[in-house]
């Protein structure tokens, strides 16, 4: 059985093989608990009004703020497996 660090490396790896563009939501999500798996909760300034990416990045992370690594993985692991079944 793989540790749950084997198992977001590959989840890594298997990201870059999804076959269709998930939906901006999706995305956001990802990205966010990949921080989150990372670095773990949202660092640094907010990004200014007009850098609308940076905002939305932001607030997806920052909506998994307290979620333990482990959890963030776990997570993580489990959407890039259902998109890419």
């Amino acid at each position: 059985m793989m540790s749950l660090e084997q198992q977001f490396e590959e989840a890594k790896i298997k990201s870059k093989t999804i076959a269709t563009k998930p939906s901006n939501d999706i995305l956001l999500k990802i990205y966010a608990l990949f921080k989150q798996s990372t670095e773990g909760d949202v660092k640094g300034d907010k990004p200014g009004f007009f850098d609308m990416v940076g905002q939305a990045k932001y607030k997806a992370w920052e909506e998994q703020k307290g979620k333990s690594k482990e959890e963030a993985q776990q997570n993580y692991i489990d959407l890039i497996n259902s998109l890419t079944q």
